[in-house]
């Protein structure tokens, strides 16, 4: 018995396949696809989402002292003129950063080997690439998602059948998170 499914490809479009999805699914929440596509996403999302929910509260706040350079009115850095030099000005400042655990660390790059970059472009402009930002994925997985399946063991996500695709009769469903 094997040990999943080769879904027809060769192992990298199948590995940049299970990406992209896995990614569409986490952000979006839900997507459609074939029923043996749905198996083998759900067994990654799955481990993604319990690995979220066992590292969520693994990590601890400091407070750091950072130079940040002085700027101006008009958002220009101010620079003074020493030993016949400019240089930049700057500013002492306390600030609170998020110090992650190891183990929440490498559970953060394990995400980070599966998730693509994910752009959010906002609906109401009609320029295409003014105003995008990028989505950081594990800091909505640690942020979002986990809180929600905190209480849950396991079965983050249903594949629910829709019924066969017109083309090739293919077996079509809904995957998403519970």
């Amino acid at each position: 018995m094997a040990k999943y499914r080769k879904l027809g490809r060769t192992s990298d479009q199948r590995q940049a396949l299970l990406r992209s999805q896995v990614t569409s699914l986490l952000y979006h929440g839900k997507i459609v696809t074939t029923e043996s596509k749905a198996k083998e996403i759900r067994k990654i999302a799955e481990g993604i989402i319990a690995m979220a929910v066992r590292e969520k509260d693994n990590f601890e706040t400091v407070t750091v002292t950072a130079k940040v350079a002085r700027k101006d009115a008009d958002g220009k850095r101010v620079k003074e003129v020493k030993d016949g030099k400019k240089v930049t000005v700057y500013d002492e400042v306390q600030k609170e950063i998020t110090k992650d655990a190891p183990s929440r660390l490498h559970a953060r790059r394990q995400m980070l080997k599966v998730f693509y970059p994910v752009k959010e472009v906002p609906t109401a402009n009609n320029k295409k690439k003014a105003n995008t930002k990028e989505v950081d994925m594990v800091k909505k997985m640690f942020e979002e998602v986990a809180p929600k399946y905190v209480s849950r063991n396991g079965g983050y996500t249903r594949i629910v059948k829709i019924g066969q695709r017109k083309g090739d009769g293919a077996m079509e469903v809904l995957i998403e998170l519970v």
